[in-house]
């Protein structure tokens, strides 16, 4: 009787073990915090501790679970926070970052539902500046192609194809959640990445529809960068590593936002019927060279040409940026930095496009010139 039990215990134990091993949850995260200098706020020099300037404050719970056959249930909670007064992020959100559930298969691809990043930040975001390696202080002005992660996607549908001979695909739908407006505060994106050794390039579009005007949509109110009858984004990037050493990438967008009402950056938001369109090209090129695999450099120049349309004009105002960053790797998970960051607007014709404002400075400039700097540290669990 006694054997008995104990093999039944072992036993018992054996599938407890065999279940956990089909199975996996890792808390993990990550602490952004440092001391930022904008030379020109409104007139005024800005000195401010920042949290999340390069990689947003985090910490969150991913899993998966084998179901057998080569499937998986997959998960994602992730939430954002500020160092410096705890404060959640994403206007208050529990798990603003992300928060979803799904289907993965290495044979068919993976679907997930919920709030999530859209195929152009996962696919095209990366060979950018301020998607890849730098953060706000490389993000394009006003962060008009969401390179630098500024929003989500709420109620949305994510495919992730599997990878084919290099090339991955990925297609997202996001619903307006509201009955008789099927295309209010909707969205939908699809991209392309390849990959063949050293070299990369990628593809993306997202169409958003009334973005931003309502709190059930795919774009929550206060979340996206520019509230407008409706936007689209065209993307094209590509890359080369040349060695372990160094890698240099050109990346590409083109913004179309018609009807705008708002903007996250500006102090002025404009009247609605007043804007008929906001254009935006970004043209940029950015590299890194490593002179150890602890210690190594980055550079990036981004030129913008936009035009402005509205009921009394136009103006077609121009972005020169140039930043730089040096990081240093204290371990494999802390690290310090430096980061400077310059921006050179014209042409902007007596609205707040005439006004320097880089992404992670203290607020515009009172002119068409603005400098950041900042020294920080990051660690990661």
């Amino acid at each position: 009787m006694k054997k008995t039990y104990l093999c039944t215990a072992l036993a018992t134990l054996f599938l407890c073990n065999v279940a956990h091993a089909q199975s996996s949850v890792t808390l993990y995260g990550l602490i952004d915090e440092g001391v930022n200098f904008t030379t020109n706020t409104a007139g005024h020099r800005g000195y401010q501790m920042v949290s999340g300037d390069t990689v947003g404050s985090r910490w969150g719970i991913k899993g998966a679970e084998d179901l057998g056959g080569g499937l998986k249930a997959v998960f994602q909670l992730e939430n954002g926070f500020n160092t410096n007064t705890g404060a959640l992020g994403q206007g208050g959100l529990m798990f603003g970052r992300q928060a979803f559930v799904g289907l993965s298969s290495a044979q068919y691809g993976t679907v997930t539902f919920g709030r999530q990043y859209d195929p152009t930040v996962d696919m095209w975001s990366g060979f950018t500046a301020a998607g890849n390696w730098e953060g706000d202080l490389g993000a394009h002005p006003f962060d008009n192609d969401n390179a630098d992660w500024d929003y989500r996607i709420n109620n949305s549908v994510k495919y992730v194809s599997p990878t084919l001979r290099g090339f991955t695909g990925e297609a997202m739908y996001g619903f307006s959640n509201q009955a008789g407006g099927f295309a209010q505060n909707r969205m939908y994106s699809l991209a392309g990445n390849y990959q063949m050794g050293p070299f990369s390039a990628a593809v993306a579009y997202m169409k958003t529809n009334a973005g931003g005007t309502s709190t059930s949509g795919a774009l929550s109110d206060g979340t996206s960068v520019f509230n407008a009858q409706s936007q689209q984004n065209i993307d094209a990037g590509v890359s080369y590593k040349f060695s372990d050493k160094a890698m240099l990438e050109f990346a590409y967008s083109h913004i179309d936002v018609y009807n705008p009402t708002g903007n996250l950056y500006f102090n002025d938001q404009p009247t609605a019927g007043t804007q008929n369109s906001w254009k935006f090209d970004n043209f940029e090129i950015n590299g890194q060279y490593y002179f150890r695999h602890d210690f190594w450099l980055g550079a990036a120049y981004t030129f913008t040409q936009a035009h402005v349309a509205t009921t009394s004009g136009h103006s077609d105002p121009k972005w020169n940026q140039v930043s730089l960053m040096l990081d240093y790797d204290l371990s494999a998970r802390t690290s310090v930095y430096v980061q400077g960051a310059y921006q050179h607007v014209s042409g902007g014709n007596g609205t707040d496009f005439d006004y320097a404002d880089i992404v992670g400075s203290s607020g515009a400039s009172s002119s068409g010139n603005q400098m950041v700097y900042r020294l920080a540290m990051t660690h990661r669990f």
